[in-house]
């Protein structure tokens, strides 16, 4: 078990004098592998990159291996949005948001002295409108994401800093630049290293703060604006980084429960966190090569987890870029089955999964995309990349510090640590969609006790009938689901019942369905059919898809 003791802190202060920001530890200060990341971090500090680039309504195409200056494979560059144009400083974390109401995009920019806010509606040409300035210095490590329509934002090493929580509807109405305040602040722990949301259950996941050993803080924001303390997972100290869900992967013990799989510095650590006053510790396990379990995603499934290792690079023989394969069929005794070595040598840092690709934040080498197709095979394939660091390609902690994947226009956003916000579009291919899945992820707003609205995905090149054993995935966002009533209809009319209404009180319908579907042929316009028949709750269809 590790603990955290904050007077390790003082260490980096004097490392960090004469730099712009206020120092920061990036990992628990207790050990020599915290203390070693923070002591590098801070020496390969440079200044921040000024090259601005907006590009035609196409953006600036890869060709021949380059867009603008920018080393690049499958990526288009949109624009470059540099940080002086927003707010100034260094950049670290990054998130988005759609609106609901407009399907505008926005990006959520972490900066060593606030948190920027851009409309990215019109991916080109980004525009600033405002910032939220830190709430008590300046920071290196900056964190946030986002739940119902709010942003919630951490800092580390400063000592009351807090969470602040940021309507976002507010942008709405913004024209010209603005300096914001937020709207609520959470000051039941002072810094934290990072956030997660487990946006199906309403629960934020505070990590590496001066509470619960350093490990989760839970708080309750199915409220948004009125957050909850719920209890802490101390049991294995420090926590670098954590993804929390509903679990529906293979092992059905658990399936159904809410459950955390954290990088604990040294370890892949798994928590059953469903009942939040006595959290459960149901794996820890230590892998090959380990020097410091900084972040990982799990697949499409939930069987396989990746983990990304932020000291690996630096300290082994072999400087390439390493993702450490877990497959997760037993959560109480994950296997680590194999690790894949990306062409790259550059420091690894996030990584999100959206389909069958993971998108890669790697420092020095940019943005990295990766195909798990056989990931069961323990095997990854690099389709794509766009580095924004064109200088160098080493283990330095430089360029590329975290990307959002989960627009449905299809742009990804980069955050990097001296360029600033880069839009950038993957070009993959247009193959079909893997074992004959389509998705409809265009919203559709259901009225308040009105009538049933409905969302379509059109299926072709599938031979014969629908499976007995169709997955019809959907994704509803809606407070107090118990409201709903949810159908599929098949292209001839027919109608499913996949969902009546009941008393349910949560928020959010994100689930799969198994529709015995046998009697219908596949191809034709399917159809996701929703209705709220009592009043004073409101939502929509985020997206649906269909397995055959």
């Amino acid at each position: 078990m590790k603990s955290l003791r904050w007077v390790g802190l003082a260490v980096f202060t004097a490392a960090a004098v004469g730099l712009s920001m206020t120092a920061a530890s990036a990992h628990d200060p207790d050990t020599p592998e915290g203390q070693a990341a923070a002591r590098a971090f801070m020496a390969d500090h440079q200044p921040a990159d000024r090259h601005a680039v907006v590009g035609t309504a196409a953006g600036v195409p890869c060709v021949n291996g380059k867009a603008d200056i920018y080393p690049c494979k499958n990526v288009d560059l949109l624009s470059v949005l540099p940080l002086s144009s927003m707010g100034g400083g260094n950049g670290n974390d990054v998130w988005g948001w759609t609106d609901p109401s407009s399907g505008k995009e926005y990006a959520i920019v972490g900066r060593t002295n606030g948190t920027a806010f851009v409309d990215v509606s019109t991916p080109t040409a980004p525009k600033y409108l405002g910032n939220l300035p830190s709430n008590g210095g300046s920071s290196t490590w900056r964190d946030m994401k986002v739940y119902k329509d709010h942003a919630f934002i951490v800092a580390d090493f400063i000592s009351g800093h807090g969470m602040q929580v940021f309507d976002l509807t507010r942008l709405r109405t913004i024209t010209t630049p603005q300096t914001f305040t937020a709207d609520v602040l959470y000051k039941e722990f002072g810094p934290a290293h990072n956030i997660a949301i487990n946006e199906e259950t309403g629960y934020a996941y505070a990590i590496g703060s001066n509470t619960c050993s350093g490990g989760p803080h839970m708080v309750d924001i199915r409220t948004p604006r009125q957050p909850k303390n719920a209890g802490c997972v101390s049991q294995d100290g420090y926590t670098h980084d954590t993804q929390c869900v509903i679990y529906r992967g293979p092992h059905t013990q658990y399936q159904g429960r809410e459950i955390c799989f954290n990088a604990n510095e040294d370890t892949l650590t798994i928590v059953d966190v469903t009942d939040k006053a006595n959290p459960v510790q149901l794996s820890r396990k230590g892998y090959s090569g380990a020097q410091y379990s900084h972040q990982g995603w799990l697949t499409e499934g939930q069987r396989y987890f990746l983990l990304d290792d932020e000291l690996d690079e630096s300290r082994g023989t072999d400087k390439r870029t390493k993702t450490y394969i877990w497959d997760l069929a037993n959560l109480t005794n994950p296997v680590h089955t194999g690790t894949y070595d990306s062409p790259a040598t550059a420091i690894d840092h996030n990584q999100y999964v959206k389909g069958k690709y993971s998108y890669q934040a790697n420092y020095q080498a940019g943005l990295r995309i990766l195909d798990t197709s056989n990931v069961a095979s323990a095997q990854l394939t690099e389709v794509g990349y766009f580095d924004i660091y064109p200088s160098g390609d080493e283990a330095k902690f430089n360029g590329s510090w975290s990307n959002y994947p989960y627009f449905a226009s299809g742009i990804v956003l980069v955050n990097g640590i001296e360029q600033g916000l880069v839009v950038v579009k993957p070009n993959l291919g247009t193959e079909p969609p893997p074992g004959g899945r389509f998705e409809n992820t265009t919203d559709v707003q259901i009225p308040d006790a009105g009538a049933a609205v409905t969302s379509s995905v059109t299926v072709s090149g599938v031979a014969g009938n629908a499976p007995a054993t169709l997955k019809v995935t959907v994704d509803i966002k809606h407070t107090y689901r118990g409201d709903l009533v949810i159908d599929l209809v098949a292209p001839d009319g027919s109608t499913y019942r996949l969902k009546g209404s009941n008393n349910d009180s949560g928020d959010n319908v994100l689930t799969t369905y198994t529709v015995d579907a046998s009697a219908e042929t596949a191809n034709g316009t399917w159809q996701l059919r929703v209705q709220d028949v009592y009043q004073a709750d409101t939502g929509y269809i985020d997206a649906w898809s269909l397995q055959f």
